[in-house]
């Protein structure tokens, strides 16, 4: 009796549709992307034996504790009222009338215990090593809210429009033409110094009023 030959497999349409799975993987997979916070280092300063000391009243100290817990100013404080206290103390304006430190577009108190303009006021973050990265986050993200907010009231009353939507829209590029992008820039420039963001994770050094 003739031995019957083994049928071979056609490998060839496996491999066809194995390149086909991969390209839709490929294709359809969606990859996480790493997010942080957008930080900007100052420019190198140039060396000085000249120590910066800035005023204790200037400075809005916020720690965040091993127990993630808030003290603001030495104070416990929950962090829903974080934003509000950074926004009173950078508006705060308590520079004297007719002096060159006086803020004319502050709203705050004018509490001459309190930071004299926002070109002096400083926020100090401080953290210890187990804070959660969780409540790091949210912290910052208060912390700059603040200045947005700041910065939006004052884009509004001289230009009519939000800085912060108009930032998103430059960075996105949504504006057309390089004039129109400089015009821009230029404004938003203009905010940015008068609501600088000054906020530093390593304590200042503090001076008497």
């Amino acid at each position: 009796m003739a031995r019957r030959a083994t049928p071979e497999v056609n490998a060839g349409s496996m491999a066809d549709i194995a390149f086909l799975l991969l390209i839709f993987f490929l294709v359809t997979t969606t990859i996480e992307k790493d997010k942080g916070i957008a930080r900007q280092l100052p420019p190198k300063e140039p060396p000085t034996d000249e120590q910066v000391k800035i005023k204790e009243k200037n400075l809005f100290i916020v720690n965040v504790n091993r127990s993630d817990q808030l003290l603001v100013e030495e104070k416990l404080m929950e962090l829903k009222d974080l934003r509000q206290a950074a926004i009173a103390f950078l508006d705060n304006g308590g520079a004297p009338a007719g002096t060159a430190e006086y803020c004319d577009y502050c709203k705050g108190k004018r509490d001459p215990e309190s930071s004299d303009n926002p070109d002096k006021a400083v926020i100090s973050v401080q953290n210890d090593r187990l804070t959660s990265y969780k409540m790091y986050i949210a912290v910052q993200n208060e912390l700059v809210a603040a200045y947005n907010f700041l910065r939006d009231r004052e884009s509004q009353r001289l230009y009519g429009w939000k800085f912060t939507e108009k930032t998103k829209d430059l960075d996105e590029g949504k504006i057309k033409g390089e004039a129109a992008k400089e015009a821009l820039q230029e404004k938003l420039e203009t905010i940015q110094k008068l609501f600088p963001q000054k906020l530093s994770e390593a304590e200042p050094k503090k001076s008497g009023q």
